[in-house]
């Protein structure tokens, strides 16, 4: 059974440990009672969806031997303006870039990702407009 704990520093300052060992520093501004220390918990949280899928995608792609020069992943949310403030909206921007990409391939991937394997989005969908986009460069 996974487990995770937030040790309290001090204000609303707090450091992160999970079963993996590493610690992360969660924080808020100042003028919440914080020391602006650390990510705010809900910023981890897209991050978390970032690195999940990201990780997923990044695989299947590897997988389908399509050569890439880089790529990003990129998130942008909407927040409710009332308490609880929760995430509404959040669209994951998958960032590549190359001069052989494969539109249908990547495609493919981020599917795969978003429907079968990621499973932070699979939690976060019954609760938020989950969508995303592609973005294709030529190499840098």
């Amino acid at each position: 059974m996974p487990k995770a704990k937030a040790v309290h520093i001090k204000g609303v300052t707090f450091l992160g440990l999970t079963d993996s060992n590493h610690w992360v520093p969660m924080d808020g501004p100042a003028t919440f009672g914080g020391s602006d220390a650390g990510i705010r918990p809900k910023e981890l949280l897209l991050l978390s969806l970032a690195g999940c899928t990201g990780s997923d995608v990044a695989s299947i792609v590897d997988k389908m031997r399509m050569p890439y020069d880089k790529m990003e992943v990129a998130i942008e949310a909407d927040m409710t303006d009332e308490h609880p403030k929760v995430y509404k909206n959040i669209e994951v921007i998958y960032k590549f870039w190359g001069d052989k990409l494969d539109k249908d391939k990547i495609t493919h991937a981020i599917e795969l990702s978003e429907g079968k394997y990621c499973g932070v989005s699979a939690m976060l969908r019954p609760s938020v407009n989950l969508t995303w986009r592609l973005e294709m460069n030529p190499r840098e």
